[in-house]
Parts: C-alpha cells; sequence; structure tokens
C-alpha cells in the first residue's frame, strides 16, 4: 500500500503498527511545512497513545499552535502536530477550528478506536474497503487493491456514468466494494462497528435567509476574506507557483497574489496550451503577465503524447478522468515540478460561488441529467448500451437546501458535480508527480457570505459572477472583467477527428470486442456521426475511452 502511493510523497516514507498489531499506518511524505526529520509521519504524542497520518495542509496552524501552547509541548514547527493535539483537546469539533484541505486518521491506542476526517469541500481523498473482517482506508484506490481488495468494476456506477453522465455524486466509485469518505464528514471504526457523521453543511452554515447588507459591506468583508485566504496559502517552506488562464477566476486570483505578496515575489505562473490559437489562451494570459511581470511558464501538450500521457494519467487517477483538458493540466504539474516550484495555487470555485456557469442563468428549467453535465442533450448516449446493464443505474435527484434554484444548482454543483469531478482530477494529476495544489477560493467561509447574497449579486442582464466583476475592477483590466465565461478547452473533438482517429477507435474496438455492456450497432452508428460531423459534442466519445482505458490498460497495471 505504501509503494503504490510513493508519489504523494517521495520524500519520506515510514510505518507504525500497534503493539497489538490491531492497527497500522503507512505514510508517503511530501515535505512543505517544517522540512526536519521530526515532523514525518506517522506522528505520535508524546505517550504514543495516539498516532496520526494527514495529508493536505491546515493553514491556520500557527494560530492555532498558539491557542495549545500553554497545554502542549511541541516538538516541531508541524501542522500535522497541531492537528494531533487539537484532537487530543477538542476531539472532533477540532475541524470546526481548521481553515484548510485535508484528510485526517487517528488511531487511540487505548480506547482502539480509528477516527478518519475529510475536510468541507473534499479536496483531500479518502477512500476505504472492508475485506474478511478487515478494514483498509487509503488516498487513492490503488492502495486499496495493492492491499488485495479485489478489482472488479462496480457496474452499477459504470451505468450511471456512461448512461446519465452522472459520477462523484455518491460515497460509491468504479470499483465494487470501493467507498469513499463524503466532504465534511467523519467517521469512527470501533469494535468492528463503523459510523460516519456529517461534521459540516454549507446550507446549514449559510441559512436560507438572504444577506440584507449593502453591496459595499459585503464587498469589504468578503475581499478581507479573500486575501486572508491567499495569504494562508501561502504558508509553505518550499517554493509556490499559480496555475493561470485567461479567465477571471484565474487572473483575480494571480492580481489578488501580486497585492498580498507584492509586486517583486518571483512567483511564476503556469498555463497550458495546445498550439491551437482557436483555443489556447496565451492572449488572455499576457494580457494578465504583462501587468505583473511575473515569469510566466507555457506548458505544450502536443497531440502526439496523448495516447502514452493519457494510460498514465489513467493509472493514477483510479476512476474516469475529464479528457484531454486534465491531461493538459498534467502536463502543467509536470513543468512546474521541473522548474522546482512543488506547491501551486488554482482559482477553482469562483463559477459555484457566484453563477458563473452560462445555464445559471437559466434557472427557470429543470435540474435534467442534461444540466449536470452543463452540456447539450448529446452529452452521453444511453442508447448505447445493453438495456439491463444500463438498468443497474440508479436515477438521482440532487437534494434541494435552499427555496430558490439557483442556490440550489449551485450547490449541487459544489457538492455533487462540478466541484467534485475536478477535485478529483486535480489531486490525482498533481500529486501524480509529487506537487500540491491549493484552492483559495474553496475557504468555506467565502462560500458561507456568497450563499448568503441575493441572486443580484450574481447575475445581471444574463451575466454571471456580477460581484466579482464589480469587486476586481480596480485589480484587473477591463477586456479581463467583462469578459464572457469561457469553458477551459483543448481541441479534444478536432483530435479525435483526426491525429487521435485510429488511437480512439482502438480503444472503442476494446470497449464492444471484450464486454457484453455495449451496443455495437450504436457505438459505432454514433462514432462516424462524430466523425461526419453530425455531432460537436466529444464527451460520450471520451467515455467511451475511459472504459477501455481504466479496465484493460490500468487494469493490468494495478494487478501486476
Amino acid at each position: 500500500m505504501l509503494l503504490s502511493q510513493n508519489h504523494r510523497g517521495p520524500d519520506f516514507q515510514a510505518t507504525y503498527i500497534s503493539d497489538d498489531r490491531i492497527a497500522g499506518f503507512a505514510h508517503n511524505r511530501l515535505k512543505i511545512i517544517d522540512l526536519s526529520d521530526a515532523a514525518s509521519q506517522p506522528m505520535h504524542d508524546a505517550t504514543r497513545r495516539y498516532s496520526i497520518v494527514f495529508n493536505g495542509e491546515v493553514y491556520n496552524y500557527p494560530e492555532i499552535r498558539q491557542r495549545l501552547s500553554s497545554e502542549f509541548t511541541f516538538r516541531t514547527k508541524s501542522d500535522t502536530e497541531v492537528v494531533l493535539y487539537s484532537f487530543i483537546k477538542w476531539g472532533s469539533a477540532c475541524l470546526d477550528e481548521f481553515i484548510g484541505m485535508f484528510a485526517i486518521a487517528i488511531w487511540d491506542d487505548k480506547e482502539k478506536e480509528l477516527w478518519v476526517a475529510r475536510d468541507r469541500f473534499g479536496v483531500k481523498p479518502v477512500n476505504y474497503a472492508f475485506d474478511n473482517n478487515n478494514f483498509y482506508f487509503a488516498s487513492e484506490i490503488k492502495a486499496l487493491h495493492a492491499a488485495g481488495i479485489a478489482a472488479k468494476i462496480n457496474e452499477s456506477t459504470w451505468a450511471e456514468y456512461l448512461g446519465f453522465g452522472m459520477y462523484d455524486h455518491s460515497e460509491n466509485t468504479f470499483w465494487k466494494d470501493v467507498y469513499k469518505l463524503l466532504p465534511g464528514h467523519f467517521m469512527i471504526l470501533k469494535d468492528g462497528y463503523l459510523s460516519i457523521k456529517e461534521w459540516y453543511s454549507l446550507a446549514a452554515k449559510s441559512g436560507v435567509n438572504y444577506d440584507t447588507r449593502s453591496i459595499e459591506i459585503v464587498s469589504e468583508e468578503y475581499l478581507s476574506l479573500l486575501k486572508e485566504s491567499i495569504r494562508l496559502r501561502f504558508r509553505s517552506d518550499v517554493p509556490v507557483g499559480i496555475n493561470l488562464s485567461g479567465g477571471l477566476d484565474s487572473s483575480a486570483l494571480l492580481s489578488l497574489v501580486d497585492n498580498v505578496q507584492g509586486h517583486d515575489s518571483d512567483i511564476k505562473a503556469f498555463t497550458f496550451i495546445t498550439g491551437d490559437p482557436n483555443y489556447d489562451e496565451l492572449p488572455w494570459v499576457n494580457e494578465m503577465i504583462s501587468n505583473t511581470g511575473h515569469e510566466l511558464v507555457p506548458c505544450l501538450l502536443e497531440v502526439k503524447d496523448i495516447p502514452d500521457l493519457a494510460v498514465s494519467v489513467q493509472y493514477y487517477q483510479d476512476e474516469p478522468f475529464g479528457g484531454i483538458p486534465t491531461l493538459a493540466y498534467a502536463r502543467l504539474f509536470e513543468e512546474a515540478r521541473k522548474k522546482g516550484v512543488i506547491v501551486l495555487l488554482d482559482g477553482q470555485g469562483i463559477d459555484e460561488q457566484w453563477a458563473g456557469y452560462d445555464y445559471y442563468a437559466q434557472t427557470s428549467t429543470s435540474l435534467s441529467s442534461q444540466t449536470i453535465q452543463g452540456t447539450s442533450d448529446r452529452a452521453v448516449l444511453p442508447d448505447c448500451l445493453d438495456p439491463e446493464f444500463l438498468a443497474l443505474g440508479a436515477s438521482w435527484t440532487p437534494p434541494e437546501y435552499y427555496p430558490d434554484k439557483l442556490r440550489n444548482l449551485q450547490y449541487r454543483d459544489t457538492f455533487y458535480t462540478k466541484i467534485p469531478r475536478a477535485l478529483r482530477f486535480n489531486d490525482r494529476v498533481s500529486m501524480r508527480v509529487s506537487t500540491e495544489l491549493r484552492e483559495p477560493f474553496l475557504d468555506h467561509r467565502l462560500f458561507e457570505i456568497a450563499f448568503r447574497q441575493p441572486p443580484e449579486f450574481k447575475i445581471k442582464d444574463g451575466t454571471g459572477k456580477w460581484f466579482m466583476r464589480q469587486l476586481l475592477k480596480n485589480y484587473l483590466p477591463g477586456k479581463i472583467v467583462e469578459a464572457p465565461k469561457r469553458p477551459l478547452q483543448t481541441p479534444q473533438r478536432e483530435w479525435l477527428k483526426g491525429e487521435l482517429k485510429d488511437w480512439a477507435i482502438a480503444q472503442i474496438e476494446n470497449v464492444v470486442n471484450n464486454t457484453s455492456f455495449f451496443n455495437d450497432e450504436k457505438v459505432y452508428k454514433h462514432w462516424h456521426e462524430f466523425l461526419d460531423g453530425k455531432s460537436n459534442n466529444s464527451f460520450y466519445v471520451w467515455q467511451w475511452i475511459s472504459f477501455s482505458l481504466m479496465n484493460f490498460e490500468t487494469k493490468r497495471k494495478v494487478l501486476h
């Protein structure tokens, strides 16, 4: 299990087995804060009653440490030790004190109790499984397979994904008998019984009533918290960089980073390109960089790289990922690591906070499986599936916590669709090359403010993120502030029809020749219609490729 996740932390590996051999921890460390060996894990308290393994960062650890300093003697300058003593002091209530991203496991050797917790938005992963009365948990599913959990696909999850475009919306994974701990939850295992409890609810924290304060007051509070969120995420003992597209979100992040860190900071900015001017955002990025003077590192993804890179990224993902844009993102992290940048900041989260997607303006329509994708009615093709297989997929309706459709849609995207998928893709492609991704906009305090605001603060004249556009007028060029929402894209459709056509058909043949889940005739019919330009959507083609990559390439790697 330890070796299978070596990429997540190549700087130090260690294990802990309790004296009675009831519990065992293993940890791969990526050194970010307190680079000394004393800060490595598994870590124990002075009495060795409590042991911890911890993935992620609790950014406000110095402030918490100060509060605990009269009761505990600290041996390191790490956030890990602060997390451990916070749990000893406050129990599960310690989670409310943390600002950050985290997956935490603590073993109480006296009570023989395991406690595992996941951060509010699920930035850091926790997967788990039972087998022969043993309980296993890990950051990645491949570690569970390495422990002996059978690598069998979860047919119902695949049916929901292929037939309805639904995934990452529940505790189920694409692998049979392997589950994930949901964001904002913790679990306790004691005496063979597992109990799971929600510890954070954005709906409960934000409430259903709108904020009645003026935009000036809200803007002041939000901007202050946003700057603090960025400042906290620069707490690192290794170099920090930024991922940059030409859109409002990452441009805002760069500008605010410049404001917080100072104009002379040597932060490098990374952006991916494909060599296609119809998709590359280099003009927008150069417009932004020209105002800051930061070094820009373009990260080129070439079409010839796709087949091998797709197999590699699929292995590290364990589950289907978001297509060629995810591969381009993987290339970006590779380049950052080569440049010695270990931590990168990203602009994820603003669209969900401030209603940035186009379909938010159409909240009078029903929340169908098509709007779950946010794409056209050709996003998925259930007619290409065997009816019995399709029937394995359970229907799903997102919960509604608010009296208005807009906030329910935002909540759905935050906890069941957009953000869970993006966070999984991004965690795996960053950790694949031993880099850490931090998301300043995914600060719960920012979301709680945004979800209290009335719809007129979010959408005006059919354009989303109105509040952010007003807030950033003094920080960004007018062209970027006023620019419409542009999805982060690559020439996936053109490449699959062109240079990657032979590779794609080989993957599709893998699917139809090796499983009984598909209607071969319908698959080939829709494939040829795609090639003939009768469909502008390539999502379903990538679904077929994903099935092939995961079940015929990755599975062999996992098992061998």
